[in-house]
């Protein structure tokens, strides 16, 4: 027998930690996007800023590592 959850317990525990991390990364995917864009010399460039803001955490991740030298 499949033991129900209540909908309140998930409501005040863990769902609203999940929709903030989606908030971060969204001002975080603006903000990359705003700046490769402006950086761009040519319309390519700008095409290839805005897919590199799309995985700006995987360039936040490897910044992090190269600084701690792992």
């Amino acid at each position: 027998m499949k033991r129900k959850i209540k909908k309140d317990w998930c409501k005040h525990n863990f769902c609203h930690s999940c929709k903030c991390g989606g908030a971060v990364y969204f001002l975080g995917f603006i903000g990359a996007a705003i700046y490769y864009i402006s950086t761009a010399t040519s319309f390519w460039m700008g095409v290839l800023g805005f897919l590199k803001s799309l995985v700006w955490p995987v360039f936040l991740v490897l910044q992090a590592f190269q600084f701690l030298a792992i």
